[in-house]
Order: structure tokens, then sequence, then C-alpha cells
């Protein structure tokens, strides 16, 4: 079975320099997101969310200022007719070092244990940064980049596969 990673900041709404998205109304999704996990609902066995959500490790929010956030994402990917299967993060400080915590594969691993039959060689990784075509390239999957702001594709070629300026973009050539 084969599945699709996306990071969420950057990929799926606009990131925040320098702060966190803390509640839903500041979770501004970008455009052609809706649309592109409709066309991956038909084109992937699984879609997964993986993020590095360190704000709650400092304190900023809480889980559950995450997971409402979420579930206003999750709902409006429904009504476009998408999926997402699943929302995995890690809120543990960037300076803890987790194994969890991307560029590390600890959330790969952990859809992995819990999806059976997961081929992590047959999946993709869709991120805007280095960590997260590392985080990728470390677990064996296709790297895509999207929406580039740090120039890794230059910087960094041996980790990124694919690069397209949006998510739709990557999703038309499915």
């Amino acid at each position: 079975m084969s599945a699709l990673f996306l990071d969420r900041d950057g990929v799926l709404n606009r990131r925040i320099v320098d702060a966190y998205v803390t509640k839903p109304e500041e979770f501004d999704i970008l455009p052609g997101v809706l649309e592109a996990l409709k066309i991956f609902a038909a084109k992937f066995d699984h879609i997964f969310i993986v993020t590095n959500q360190q704000g709650i490790g400092k304190g900023l929010m809480t889980d559950a200022d995450l997971k409402a956030v979420h579930d206003l994402f999750l709902q409006k990917v429904g009504e476009a007719g998408g999926r997402i299967d699943k929302i995995y993060y890690c809120s543990a400080l960037k300076e803890a070092h987790s194994f969890m915590r991307k560029p590390s594969i600890g959330m790969a691993l952990q859809a992995r244990r819990e999806h059976p039959g997961l081929r992590l060689k047959e999946s993709v990784m869709v991120g805007d940064m280095k960590s997260d075509m590392l985080f990728g390239r470390r677990a064996g999957m296709t790297t895509v980049l999207v929406g580039n702001d740090d120039d890794t594709a230059l910087r960094h070629p041996h980790l990124v596969d694919y690069s397209y300026p949006s998510l739709l973009d990557y999703a038309k050539t499915l």
C-alpha cells in the first residue's frame, strides 16, 4: 500500500513567520490545497499529515488547541471531497532531539506500525523545507518539494526527487 505524507505549514496552510498557528482562525489554507487533496484521495491508499508542533512544547498552545485547528481543517477537506487518514505530530522542542520530530522518521514508522501493509518505499513525502526532504529520504520515500522558500532544491538536490510551485501543481501530474 502506498501513502502520501504531507507536511503542514507551508504546504497545506500559509506559514506564519516566527510564530505558530494556535487557533482555527489562524489556519489559512493555501490556494488549490482542497482540490489537490480530492485528487490525492483517488490516487493514494493513505494520506497522512506529519508535522512538528513545538508551539505545544513552548507552552504557546495545548494539544486541545491543535486538535481544534485540525478538526476544522479536516471538516473542510471532507466537504471538498478529499480525505486525511491521520495527523501525526510531534510537540517536542527541537532541542529535545526527539525521534518523533522531523527530520527523524518516528512519525513514518508509527504510521507503518498502525497501517499494516504500508510500504514506505512506495510512498511520497511532500514538504517545503529541507527537514521534510530529509524525513522522506531517510524513510526511503520519493520526495516532492513544493512552494520552496529556502532554495532546498538548489542547495540539496540529492534530497529532492521532484519540485513543484504548489501542492495542486504536483497533484495534477498524477
